[in-house]
């Protein structure tokens, strides 16, 4: 039986359309759970929206309509971004749904028989773009003496009633755990800066709001409704059926990983084991903190005007060239930076020219000079050196790398097999071979046929519809496109029993060009 692999996103708030940052988590995640996929694992992906709290209340009277209607048009925006890029969920959750309620509901009842749960009085910082309070120390100055968060963002005082979680007895525990395991919070960076934070000494949070009612009603006082984030934390639990004991929730939890900005960490990373630990909820395995994807250099915000819309570059470059791009440019954890130009230049150099173009040039010529017939050849000593780099690169690097979510160093791990693919071509010069000795042309020409197989199938979780298309036309058949095939010593006997000819090949990878508007202006 294949053992399970359970991620998630953090649910996106849908108080405005979806921006680059939520289309890099989205198919990061989806890069992951198709490798974890590809690798034999039996992998359950969730993702959804965050549909409560004070901004989408305040956002659907500014927009004069309910609070459910903002969130039913805007969460078909996060669907159809999913859709477009190729991001294949199994479940996506919408925190308004009945199920969530229930489910966040019980979860408080656990905190409180636990005793982490008391009434008191909120006085303090917050702030409603983060949907988070800020101790006075965290504060920086804004312009005109403006209180800001560390996010940047605007806080203002509060004070009501509200419902308490104990935080501050969980501060031993939680380091506790971030010591015995190191590995709960990554990358690095994140789980020091965690550790900082609860070691400086954790306040008691506050867990209830009553100067609005958009959102789920803490049991036995309706007039108070959840803290959005113990409402959206609780959304990776929703998701397998909890409280009740299903086979989904004894299958999946605890979740293998939590993919997350790293912006929301502290939410992650000391509220949400905390929670856990109250209600006797087992932990999570991994909370990833991944850095921002940058708009040349600057954070994308309304007030900046340079909100890109996903859908825009995937209409523009293509749905596997952004996808390449977003994944192959920056080490993943770490910021990254994005324009027209740099998504051209990247998925020009490595995807159209230097893969692109090799599978059309190899797939051609056997189909012009072979009449596409893939046979058995004598292998030659830099024949068997070339597949071993290949299979180094596609079986043992780069799933390697992306085990590790180095998803970069992983893509040029894969590209180190298309260098020495090309250098290959170089080197034996099958036109020449053409010529001069056609058997070894033939040889050469199939043990590129080889390699290329195996490079596709291990890129096939970034670029997945490109990849389908070339082993498609490559004869490989569905059942044979993961990691396991590529330590198939069979598949090519079985290839050349079937007996199918290659036919025309059809670009994969079509060149792109610069938008105009981002063209250098002549000097």
């Amino acid at each position: 039986m294949a053992e399970p692999y359970y991620i998630t996103t953090a649910i996106s708030y849908p108080n405005g359309r979806p921006h680059i940052g939520h289309a890099y988590e989205a198919v990061a995640a989806d890069v992951i759970a198709r490798f974890q996929r590809l690798a034999g694992r039996d992998v359950r992906f969730q993702t959804g929206t965050d549909e409560h709290g004070l901004k989408m209340a305040q956002k659907a009277r500014d927009l004069g309509v309910t609070p459910k209607q903002l969130a039913d048009e805007m969460s078909s925006y996060f669907i159809e971004m999913c859709d477009v890029l190729n991001v294949r969920y199994d479940v996506f959750l919408r925190t308004t749904e009945a199920r969530h309620h229930a489910s966040t509901q019980e979860l408080w009842r656990r905190m409180a028989v636990s005793g982490d749960i008391y009434p008191d009085r909120y006085e303090g910082w917050y702030s409603i773009r983060d949907e988070a309070y800020y101790d006075a120390s965290e504060l920086i100055d804004g312009e005109g003496g403006q209180k800001l968060s560390p996010q940047g963002t605007p806080v203002e005082w509060t004070v009501e009633e509200s419902w308490f979680f104990r935080l501050s007895a969980y501060g031993e525990r939680l380091l506790a755990l971030y010591r015995d395991h190191p590995e709960f919070i990554q990358p690095e960076s994140r789980r020091n800066e965690v550790m900082r934070f609860v070691e400086s000494g954790l306040r008691d949070l506050s867990v209830s709001r009553t100067s609005f009612d958009w959102g789920v009603k803490v049991p036995g006082s309706e007039d108070h409704v959840m803290y959005v984030w113990v409402d959206a934390l609780t959304n990776y639990l929703t998701g397998l059926g909890f409280p009740d004991d299903t086979p989904e929730f004894a299958k999946w939890w605890p979740a293998d990983l939590h993919l997350i900005g790293k912006d929301i960490v502290r939410f992650h990373a000391v509220y949400w084991p905390a929670f856990l630990m109250s209600a006797n909820v087992p932990l999570p395995k991994q909370v990833f903190g991944h850095g921002f994807m940058l708009n040349k250099g600057r954070k994308e915000s309304k007030s900046l005007g340079n909100v890109t819309d996903p859908l825009d570059l995937a209409r523009s470059f293509g749905v596997d060239a952004l996808r390449y791009f977003l994944m192959r440019e920056v080490v993943f954890g770490q910021d990254g930076n994005y324009t027209p130009a740099a998504i051209v230049t990247r998925a020009n150099a490595e995807l159209a020219n230097s893969y692109g173009n090799l599978v059309q040039r190899i797939c051609s010529m056997i189909f012009k000079n072979m009449e596409g017939e893939i046979k058995s050849f004598p292998i030659a000593e830099p024949d068997t050196r070339l597949l071993a780099q290949v299979r180094s690169a596609c079986a043992v690097e780069l799933p390697r790398e992306f085990s590790a979510l180095n998803l970069s160093g992983g893509i040029e791990a894969w590209m180190r097999g298309v260098f020495a693919c090309n250098q290959y071509v170089d080197e034996q010069a099958p036109w020449t071979l053409k010529k001069t000795d056609p058997a070894r042309m033939e040889a050469v020409l199939l043990t590129l046929f080889k390699a290329i197989r195996d490079l596709t199938i291990a890129i096939s979780p970034v670029v997945p519809a490109a990849a389908a298309k070339v082993l498609d036309q490559l004869g490989i058949p569905d059942g044979e496109r993961d990691l396991a095939a590529l330590a198939d010593e069979g598949w090519y006997a079985r290839r050349v029993a079937a007996g199918i000819a290659l036919g025309q090949p059809e670009g994969a990878f079509p060149r792109l060009d610069v938008p105009p508007e981002e063209e250098p202006a002549e000097a």
